[in-house]
């Protein structure tokens, strides 16, 4: 595939989001709003963390929509909030790694400042990545939905009672499952939870979704691949007495037997920066030792 080089405005607006946890990255951070503000370009301090120093403070998720870049450091889980923020706003991130994996966050912190001068030199390239939606229908009535980057979750609850669901494809049953839950990822949520619980990996321009059961009761429950153009149903039934919904990492809704989950393809992708000449099968062997023979060894 031919990659598309990021092209940012002439009046740049940048949004920080950083590992509010980390004073390293709150250090990185403000070197950052310097070199960018050197540059005379505007910075903003994205909502939901305490405002840098020489930035402006953005109050709502909605003003993120008029930034070009966010530039995110941290690990997966301060990238996951970036996405969260954006509520599905097709601004560009930009992922530096200052957590553990970081597969989202795929550049080095070293090269922070040469990677920031590519980008304003529209030297990258976007990446799309599909996105996750999720429908749920209460026996309420109730209808609620939500968006995700990497996986959606069904987990069981309080009780100790394993979740009990069918699964349904484009109106075809599928099977039932029993067990601890059932992770729902995109090509992008993979390397995480998914690749944890036993799924494949999949290409990020693979054009499906993965379902994968946690600690299925039976042995014959096994990952299943789908194409991403048609919808997943669940439907828990009278087994379940309670589950979680869990969206990214986040507890989002709590569930119960005679509820419906929906799960399709989002119709925005979200936008992610990369050098190029990026290569996916690179970063599984920096990030997993993918491939090496000697990994568990060493």
């Amino acid at each position: 595939m031919k990659e598309k080089h990021l092209k940012l405005k002439e009046n740049k607006k940048i949004a920080l989001v950083y590992r509010i946890h980390s004073p390293e990255a709150v250090r990185v951070a403000k070197k950052v709003v310097e070199k960018l503000r050197s540059k005379r370009i505007k910075v903003f301090t994205a909502p939901e963390q305490k405002q840098l120093d020489g930035t402006t403070m953005l109050i709502s998720s909605n003003e993120l929509k008029e930034m070009s870049l966010v530039i995110v450091l941290g690990g997966d889980g301060t990238y996951l909030r970036a996405v969260r923020l954006l509520k599905g706003h097709q601004v560009p991130i930009l992922g530096f790694n200052m957590g553990y994996l970081g597969f989202l966050t795929a550049h080095s912190v070293d090269d922070v400042f040469a990677t920031i001068d590519e980008t304003l030199k529209n030297k990258m390239v976007i990446h799309s990545r599909s996105r996750i939606h999720t429908s749920v229908k209460l026996k309420t009535g109730r209808r609620l939905s939500f968006d995700a980057l990497n996986d959606v979750v069904i987990e069981r609850g309080s009780f100790s009672q394993l979740i009990s669901t069918g699964v349904y494809f484009d109106k075809n049953y599928v099977n039932h499952i029993k067990a601890d839950g059932v992770i729902i990822s995109s090509p992008t949520g993979s390397t995480a939870y998914n690749l944890a619980a036993g799924g494949p990996l999949l290409h990020p321009e693979v054009k499906a979704l993965v379902l994968t059961p946690v600690a299925p009761h039976s042995l014959t429950t096994r990952p299943l691949i789908f194409p991403d153009d048609k919808k997943i149903v669940m439907k828990l039934d009278q087994q379940t007495a309670t589950a979680h919904l869990i969206i990214d990492g986040q507890k989002v809704l709590e569930l119960s037997q005679d509820d419906e989950v929906t799960i399709s393809r989002c119709e925005m992708d979200h936008i992610m920066i990369r050098r190029a000449g990026h290569n996916f099968f690179e970063l599984l062997k920096e990030k997993l030792k993918f491939g090496d023979r000697y990994a568990s060894g060493t």
